[in-house]
C-alpha cells in the first residue's frame, strides 16, 4: 500500500479536547477523528488496527469451541423485562420507540438476547455445553464521555456466552476462557494481570478483569507478590487479632466542637486505629448502621453485594440525627436512639476499649466494648482494602497497588438469567433443568486504546507487532530515484508475498517528515532506502520501540530476513 494513495490525515498537534495520551496520538496519526461527545469515526489506518486484534481474539475463542453468531443492535423492552433489567440499568441505557410506540433499547450488553437465542433452540443436555459469541457495536449513555475511545457511547466489543448442565462445568469450561483471554492478552503484547473483580451490573457470583498495567490507567488494582490480585471494589480484607487488653469502664468525654476521627484523635491522644466510625446508610429504603475502624473507608460496592440491594447511599444529616439523637459526627451504637441493624466490618469486631461517639452532641465515648456496651447483628468484610493490608490469600505477603485498564471481563453468571427468562433443557430423567451460564467480554476498540497507554514516547505509538495496522514501513528517501524505486519495490514484493502489511511512504516529502509520521503512527519496524547507502548496497532497519538505538545497516536480503524471521514467515 502506498502512503500516497490511503487516508492519514496525521496531525501536528492533538485538537485540546484530546483528555488522555490514546486519544491525542490516535487523533494525531489519524487513526480517528470525533463525530461527537463519545462518537469517534474509524479512519482506514486506525481500522486496520482494529481488525487485527478482532482476528486474535476470534481465533483464541475459536480454539475455545466457541461459535460466532450475529445478533441485532436493537432489543425489544419485553426482553429486558423479563431480567428486571430495564429499570435497573438506569440512564446509560439508550432507550427508544418505533413507530408504533412500542419500546426498544440499543444493547450496551447481550444476555438477554443470546439466551432468548439458546432458549429457542436449545433442550436437550446433548446440545450443552455451547458458547456462543458475537463482535458487536455496543451503546452506553455515558454522563460524562471520556478518554477517547476508552470511555465512549458507541463501542466495539466481543461477548461470549457458555451454557452447561451444572455448576461443575460451568467451572471447567471457565477455566478455558480464562486462558483464553490470558493468551488474547499475551498475543497482544500486554503487560497485564487478571484479578479478582466485582459484577456489578451482569450480576453473577464471580469474575475475573483483565487488567492492563499502565500509570494511566483508572482503576486501582490491589495485589501481593503470591500472585493475588483483584480491583479495589473487590479486594478482601482480613479481620485483626484481638488486642489482648484489660477491659475498662465505659468513659464519656466532652469534645466541644469536635466531630472528625482525626480531630478527635489528637484531643485524646489516642489511635484512629481505636476508634469505631458508625455510618449510617440507606439500602432499599431500609436504615441500617455499618461499623468500621476510624482509619478506614467503608467500601460501598462491597456493602451493596453483601445486603443484595439495588440501592446503597449515606443517610442525609436529618435521618443521622433522627437516627442517632446527634449531629454528623457523633453517632454510636451504644443506645442508637431508633433501633436499627448493625453490621460490624471485620477492622472492628476484636477491638477493645475503643473511642465512638456518644450519639450526643459535643460527647464521645471512650472504652467502648463490643457485647458489653453494644451488640451488631452481623459482621462481614465491608471496607476498603489499603497498602500494607496483610494477602488475603496467602496470609503473610504484604498488599501493593497498581493502576490499570479493563480490557476483559469474565463471569460466573450461574443461573442469573436462565432462571428469570425460563432457559432450561433435559436431563438424562427426562427432568427440566436450569442452564448455568458463563458470560466474557472484552472490548476490541478499548485495546487500542491500552495498548497506545501502554507503550508510547515523546514521537508517538509504539505499536506491538501482533496489532500494528502495518508490521513494516518503507521509506524511500528519493523515490523518484530509480535505483531507490527499484529496491523498494523488491523489498516491498518479498514481504508481502509472505503475508505482511507493508506500507511504501512515496510522497514527495522531506525525510525528516516522513521519519517523524513513521514514529507517530508507530509501525513496528521502518526500511529506510537512500541513495547515499545504496552505494554500498546497503539500507536501514530500525525497531520502533528501540529508538536511535535499533538503527542497524542491512544488505536488503538481510533485512528482509531478519523481519521474516520475526515475524515466524
Amino acid at each position: 500500500m502506498y502512503f500516497s494513495k490511503m487516508l492519514i490525515p496525521t496531525l501536528r498537534e492533538a485538537p485540546s479536547d484530546a483528555d488522555i495520551i490514546s486519544a491525542k496520538l490516535m487523533i494525531r496519526a489519524g487513526m480517528i477523528r470525533k463525530l461527537a461527545s463519545g462518537l469517534y469515526e474509524f479512519l482506514p489506518l486506525g481500522l486496520k488496527a482494529l481488525r487485527k486484534v478482532e482476528k486474535i481474539i476470534r481465533e483464541e475463542m475459536n480454539a475455545a469451541d466457541g461459535q460466532e453468531v450475529t445478533l441485532p443492535l436493537m432489543f425489544p423492552k419485553e426482553l429486558w423485562l423479563e431480567t428486571g433489567r430495564w429499570n435497573v440499568y438506569g440512564k446509560e441505557l439508550f432507550r427508544l420507540k418505533d413507530r408504533k410506540e412500542a419500546e426498544f433499547c440499543l444493547a450496551p450488553t447481550a444476555e438477554e438476547g443470546i439466551t432468548d437465542l439458546v432458549r429457542k433452540n436449545i433442550s436437550s443436555y446433548k446440545q450443552l455445553p455451547l458458547m456462543l459469541y458475537q463482535f458487536g457495536t455496543k451503546f452506553r449513555d455515558e454522563i460524562r464521555p471520556r478518554f477517547g475511545i476508552m470511555r465512549a457511547r458507541e463501542f466495539l466489543m466481543k461477548d461470549g456466552y457458555s451454557f452447561h448442565v451444572n455448576e461443575a462445568d460451568l467451572e471447567k469450561y471457565y477455566k478455558i476462557m480464562f486462558e483464553a483471554y490470558s493468551n488474547v492478552c499475551k498475543r497482544c503484547g500486554f503487560k497485564f494481570r487478571a484479578v479478582e473483580a466485582a459484577s456489578g451490573a451482569i450480576g453473577g457470583s464471580f469474575s475475573h478483569e483483565f487488567m492492563v498495567l499502565a500509570e494511566t490507567g483508572e482503576e486501582e488494582i490491589a495485589h501481593c507478590e503470591c500472585g493475588y490480585g483483584a480491583n479495589t471494589e473487590k479486594a478482601e480484607c482480613l479481620p485483626f487479632n484481638s488486642y489482648n487488653e484489660e477491659t475498662l469502664s465505659l468513659e464519656e468525654v466532652l469534645t466541644p466542637d469536635i466531630g472528625s476521627v482525626e480531630s478527635v484523635s489528637k484531643f485524646l491522644g489516642a489511635s484512629p486505629e481505636k476508634f469505631i466510625k458508625t455510618m449510617i446508610y440507606i439500602a432499599d429504603g431500609k436504615s441500617l448502621a455499618v461499623l468500621v475502624r476510624g482509619d478506614f473507608e467503608i467500601n460501598e460496592i462491597k456493602l451493596q453485594s453483601y445486603l443484595g440491594a439495588t440501592e446503597v447511599f449515606l443517610a442525609d444529616e436529618n435521618t443521622i440525627a433522627d437516627i442517632t439523637g446527634a449531629p454528623c459526627g457523633f453517632a454510636s451504637p451504644v443506645n442508637l436512639k431508633k433501633k436499627i441493624r448493625i453490621i460490624a466490618d471485620l477492622s472492628v469486631i476484636n477491638i477493645n476499649n475503643a473511642v465512638t461517639g456518644a450519639n450526643k452532641k459535643d460527647y464521645h465515648l471512650k472504652n467502648v466494648n463490643a457485647g458489653r456496651d453494644y451488640k451488631y447483628d452481623e459482621s462481614a468484610d465491608l471496607r476498603k482494602i489499603v497498602k500494607g493490608d496483610i494477602c488475603p490469600r496467602c496470609k503473610k505477603g504484604k498488599i501493593d497497588f497498581s493502576r490499570g485498564i479493563e480490557i476483559g471481563h469474565t463471569f460466573k453468571l450461574g443461573t442469573k438469567y436462565s432462571d428469570s427468562m425460563k432457559a432450561t433443557y433435559l436431563d438424562t430423567n427426562g427432568k427440566e433443568n436450569l442452564m448455568v451460564m458463563g458470560c466474557y467480554g472484552i472490548g476490541v476498540t478499548r485495546i487500542l486504546a491500552a495498548t497506545i497507554e501502554q507503550s508510547h514516547d515523546e514521537n508517538g505509538i509504539i505499536w506491538t507487532d501482533n496489532i500494528a495496522p502495518f508490521e513494516v514501513i518503507i521509506v524511500p528517501v528519493n523515490f523518484a530515484d530509480e535505483k531507490t524505486k527499484e529496491v523498494t519495490q523488491k523489498i516491498y514484493d518479498e514481504l508481502t508475498s509472505k503475508g505482511l502489511d507493508v506500507l511504501i511512504d512515496d510522497r514527495d516529502e522531506r525525510a525528516g517528515i516522513k521519519f517523524k509520521d513513521a514514529d507517530l503512527i508507530g509501525i513496528p519496524y521502518r526500511i529506510t532506502i537512500g541513495e547515499k547507502n545504496l552505494v554500498n548496497g546497503n539500507i536501514e532497519l530500525k525497531a520502533r520501540k528501540d529508538g536511535k538505538d535499533g538503527i542497524k545497516l542491512l544488505k536488503p536480503e538481510e533485512a528482509v530476513a531478519e523481519i521474516l524471521k520475526i515475524y515466524n514467515k
